[in-house]
This record gives structure tokens, sequence and C-alpha cells, in this order.
């Protein structure tokens, strides 16, 4: 619970940094056009802006007087800056050597130029002084001590938030996310603080270069240069749509203002569910219909309002649309499909959030209908993602349609031989008794009795719930009392049987013709044995034959 709330957290200050940036610009971004100025630099320090004078340009003035300024601070004699006075105009020298000549563009709207070029002339004189000083040996000295300063520092940040990751911060990720498992990726929670991590320490690193290098002039003027090139890269026009031309920070801050603008309406949908519907009593499935038409209806009115606050003429996008449009009828065939069955299903609602429906052979319970796809909860605890054109082109049973109460067919089957009064009764008393609100008494349970069966006399119990989602909890609990019920009332539950007749009959058989011979010479041989056998063991009382007798009073006769 702590993990959540904190994430939580972080994800809501991360999108109001987002969106405060994105207002900000939007808000505090100059709107019009100005006269163009090029700013005057020494030493990578800003003095202060000039403009053309018609015959030169604002750029070439400024390098001109920066490359004045820069002798002037390398000179060895000490600087002394005046004005003095030449056709008409206030003029600006540095140890008596023309600077610039101040016009009524270079003042301020109400300033005289006079009054501007004191000002400057003071500026220029602090300025040039400060060059002076940072070019001496005990400044850089100091500048050394500065360098090594910024160095420790960086190294004890960078080494303190390793420690705060390993000490503090990964403790919140779960256990399973952090198991050292060498084929699955880090967790999405761990990802985020391990990039934190890398951030914080580059920008750490970035802050202490940013630092060492501005103690110095000439790396200090790098630094004003790689910084106006990046300003100039971001804020030069990159796009443009009509009349207008935007440049990356345009399109950086108008993206900023819409994901602000999916925050606030998501933030609205939220509050209006909780807040507002829930005290009305609609129905789930009613809520998350007005719930959904307010949050897009928010995003585009949004959209559409930012677009003209942002001064972006939508008849520019015109051909956009049109090239969407087409794009939509034959490449993005699925997706449109999928988003008018969508539609469909809002608006007409055959199925809601919070229904329970059986869609092929799969059971659950309707979480969430977007425009694409319908998410499913099965009786498994496992989220389906069904496509919203299946919902329209397939049979879907919603036993929550209009009415969740339904009726469960409970089969059982006892011995033949068994009282259909007494099995009747045990049924109704089983469904009776039920402990569990769900099982409805109006209407009353019932049973039939279905027939005859192979092994069994089948009968029907018939119950009405108010949870369809509960079904299969109500039908084993059923089971078990009626197979209470019926072992107490001596009441037998059969097992299958078949029985097996067996008749006597010939089974011709074919065998092979030498396996007939041998079997005949066996038949015959056991034949001559046997009638020999009867002739030399006659049965008691009967005489024997001549040859017989002489064969016995013979003993040399041999047969």
């Amino acid at each position: 619970m702590r993990r959540t709330r904190l994430q939580s957290f972080l994800s809501r200050c991360l999108q109001a940094a987002i969106v405060t940036i994105a207002l900000g610009y939007f808000f505090l971004t100059p709107v019009g056009a100005q006269a163009p100025t090029f700013p005057v630099t020494l030493d990578g320090y800003r003095l202060f802006e000039i403009s053309d004078s018609g015959q030169y340009s604002a750029e070439q003035r400024a390098k001109d007087t920066g490359a004045v300024l820069q002798a002037a601070v390398q000179s060895a004699q000490p600087p002394q800056v005046e004005v003095a006075q030449q056709n008409q105009l206030p003029v600006i020298l540095v140890n008596g050597r023309y600077l610039l000549s101040v016009t009524t563009k270079d003042a301020p709207q109400g300033r005289p130029p006079e009054e501007q070029a004191q000002q400057w002339a003071q500026q220029i004189q602090l300025a040039i002084e400060r060059g002076r000083r940072q070019r001496t040996g005990q400044y850089f000295r100091q500048a050394l001590v500065w360098v090594a300063v910024w160095i420790l520092l960086a190294i004890s940040l960078h080494w303190g938030l390793g420690w705060l990751w390993r000490r503090w911060l990964q403790r919140l990720i779960p256990q399973e996310a952090t198991t050292p498992e060498a084929d699955l990726p880090p967790s999405g929670i761990e990802l985020l603080y391990q990039t934190t991590l890398v951030a914080m320490r580059s920008l750490v690193w970035l802050l202490a270069a940013y630092s060492i290098s501005s103690r110095f002039p000439l790396t200090r003027n790098w630094n004003y240069r790689v910084t106006e090139v990046l300003r100039e890269s971001f804020i030069s026009p990159l796009i443009s749509l009509g009349e207008n031309s935007y440049s990356v920070v345009d399109i950086v801050s108008l993206l900023g203002l819409f994901l602000g603008l999916i925050v606030f309406s998501r933030t609205a949908t939220k509050v209006l569910r909780s807040r507002v519907l829930q005290a009305t009593g609609v129905n789930r499935g009613a809520q998350e219909t007005v719930a959904f038409l307010a949050n897009y209806s928010l995003i585009l009115i949004g959209t559409i309002v930012l677009l003209q606050l942002w001064g972006l003429d939508l008849s520019s996008l015109a051909i956009l649309i049109s090239v969407l449009g087409v794009g939509i009828g034959f490449g993005l065939q699925g997706i449109a499909k999928e988003f008018v069955s969508g539609l469909v299903i809002i608006f007409e609602r055959p199925i809601q959030v919070g229904d329970f429906i059986e869609l092929a052979e799969m059971q659950g319970t309707v979480e969430r209908i977007s425009v694409r796809s319908t998410e499913i909860r099965t009786v498994d605890q496992l989220s389906v993602i069904i496509p919203n054109s299946r919902f329209l082109e397939s049979e879907v049973i919603n036993w929550s349609h209009r009415t969740p109460i339904s009726r469960l067919r409970i089969p059982v089957g006892v011995a033949y031989g068994s009282s259909l009064s007494t099995v009747r009764s045990a049924l109704i008393d089983a469904a009776k008794d039920y402990p569990d609100p769900d099982v409805l008494t109006d209407p009353a349970p019932r049973v039939f009795f279905k027939g005859f069966g192979e092994s069994s006399l089948d009968f029907e119990l018939l119950i009405w719930i108010a949870e369809p989602r509960k079904q299969f909890g109500v039908k084993s609990d059923l089971y078990f009392r009626i197979e209470a019920i019926l072992r107490h009332r001596k009441i037998e539950i059969p097992f299958p049987q078949r029985d097996l007749h067996l008749r006597s009959g010939s089974l011709p058989v074919e065998l092979p013709a030498q396996l007939q011979d041998s079997l005949a010479d066996l038949s015959a041989g056991l034949a001559a044995w046997l009638k020999q056998n009867a002739q030399d063991n006659p049965p008691n009382g009967q005489a024997k034959s001549a040859p017989e007798e002489h064969a016995e009073l013979d003993p040399d006769h041999s047969t």
C-alpha cells in the first residue's frame, strides 16, 4: 500500500510539473512581433541589446561593439568610457575610440537616447573592469579552488544519489521485481528509479561542468555560444501551418498542454463517477457510459479550444483530415471496424460494465468498454481483452441483461426402486434450506422427473439466483447438500451398469493347410492309441480273446 501511494504521488507530481511548465510557457510567452535586436556580449556576459540603424544590421553593430570591448579588456590602459555628441546623436567612446551610436530605436519608448547612452556607458565601464580583473593571477587561483570544490561536490552528490538508491529507493521495489533473472527485463518501477538515478547524476555533472566553465572568460564565452545555438535551434520556426510558424518549443508546449488536458479530463471523469453518478443510484453500466462520453467530450472540446488559442487555423488541417479519412478507409479498416463496433455497444448497450456474460467457452464480468476493445474478467480472475466486433458478429449470452435473475438446472440421478416422492421432497428441502440469500425463494424451487435412464431415474432441480457470477459456487454447494440428504434418507445414487450376455455357437476359423494336415495326423494317431488302449484293458467281467490268453501263457511271446 505504501509503495502504491508513493508511485501515485510521484506520477501526479510529474504530471503537475509538466502541466505547470507548459501553462507557464503558454501564458508567459510574449505575443506579437518585436523589432529585430541583437545582444552585445563581453566574455560570455550579456550587456544589452541594440537594434539596426538603417545602414547596419543589429547583428553587425553588436559584433563590431563586442570586438572593441574585447580589445579594451585586453589592453593595458585603464578603461575610460565617456559619452559624446556627434551628428545630434549620443556616441559612446572607450579610451577615445568610437564604440557605438545610440539611436531612438535603441532606447525604449519614452526614454531619450542620451539617458540610454549614459546607462550603457556605466554598464560598459563595469564590464571592462570585471574582464580585466578576471584575467589576473589572483582570480585564476581562486577559480581553481572553486573548480576543486565543484568537483568534490559533484563526486559527493554522485555517490550520495547511489547510496540513496541502494538504501532507500530500492526498498520500495517489490522483491519479485528485483530477482536476478537473466532473461527477464527490469520491472516498470525499477526502470523508472534507475532512469531517474542516471538522469539526476547526469544533471549533477552538467551543472558542475557549467559552473566550472563559467569561472573563466574563455570557457564562459563558449558556454554562451552553445546556449545561444541551442536556444536558436529550439525557438526558430520548424513547421508552418497556414500563416503561422511553430518552433520546437511551441510544439513541446502544445503537447504539454494536451497532456494537461488529458489529465484534467481523467480527473474530472473520476470525480463525476465517484461523487455524482454514484449518488444518483444508476447501475454501473450507465455510470461507465456517461463517464466515457464525458471524458472524450472534454478531450475533443479542449483540443479544439487549445488549437484555437494557440493560433492554429483548423482549416489548414483539412488536407490532413482528408488524408486521414482515406487511411481509415483503406489501411485502418480494422481500427475503424472496432471503433464503430465500440460506439454501437456503448449507445445500444447490449452489454454493460458489470454484466456477467458468456462468449464462446468463456464466462466473466465486463470490466471496461472502450472504443476499440472490451476487458472481461473471467471466473478464473484472468483479464481478457476482446475486440468489440466479436460481440456483434457472434452469439453472446448476457446473464445480467435487463434482469440478473437466472435459472439454474441441476440434474440428479437415483437408483431404480427409489421412492419418487421421497426424492422430490429431498431435492426441494436441499434448495429451500440453502443459507445463501442469492438463491431466491420466489420463484420457488421445482423438481422435474426427466425419465428413465439406462442406470438411473433422472430428475432435474430448478432454482433461481440473483447473482449469475455465483452460479458455480451455488451448484457445488447444492450438490454437497443433495448428496448428504439422499444418503441420510437411504436413497442410492447409482453408478453406470452394463449386462453382458454370452451365447454358444460355431465360430468359423480358417487355418493354414500345413497346420490342418498336422492336426489331422495328430487326431488319427490319438484315435489309434485310444483303440489300442481299449483292447489291452477290457472292462471288468469280459473274457479275453484266444490270442490274448495265449500271449499271457507264453512268456516268450512278444508283441
